[in-house]
């Protein structure tokens, strides 16, 4: 795979031009994960979305490799699938990590992914399933709406 300029826009409008798959699956995961943890989480909007993939594509070194994840996932796919089920899911993880951002984000995103894999069926290809679940888990984590990153940690010392 060669991944140039022209790739990493190619790869930033698609992820752009998916904002209302993408949205559906934040908000559903969310509406699934609110109760699990006794709140109420926030939906997100597509221009929140849209939004945020600009601010990961402004930064090239992360773009470029969001760009190679993406694009590997997106060719995936696997005769009969289970043979195939590590690389999808180590890929789809690392990129909805990577979306995350820094920890402890990025390992609630890792998380988050393997939760929205289950809800999220592709029959085209093995990876484009893993690719939506990594895509939602990783910006619904970053995005606003959960309470506990609305406030200041109380673990925070301060001089």
């Amino acid at each position: 795979m060669q991944v140039t300029q022209e790739t990493v826009v190619s790869q930033y409008e698609w992820i752009q031009g998916r904002a209302g798959r993408t949205v559906e699956i934040i908000n559903d995961v969310r509406g699934l994960l609110g109760p699990e943890f006794d709140t109420v989480v926030d939906p997100v909007t597509v221009q929140a979305y849209q939004q945020e993939v600009d601010t990961i594509f402004a930064d090239g070194d992360l773009a470029v490799n969001v760009t190679a994840l993406v694009s590997i996932l997106r060719g995936l796919n696997v005769q009969a699938d289970y043979p195939g089920f590590i690389v999808d899911e180590l890929l789809g993880r690392e990129l909805a990590g990577m979306i995350a951002g820094r920890q402890p984000l990025r390992l609630l995103g890792e998380a988050t992914f393997h939760y929205a894999d289950v809800h999220v069926d592709d029959d085209t290809h093995a990876g484009v399933d893993d690719l939506d679940a990594a895509l939602a888990a990783g910006f619904q984590t970053r995005l606003p709406g959960w309470e506990w990153t609305e406030r200041e940690s109380p673990f925070a010392v301060v001089d």
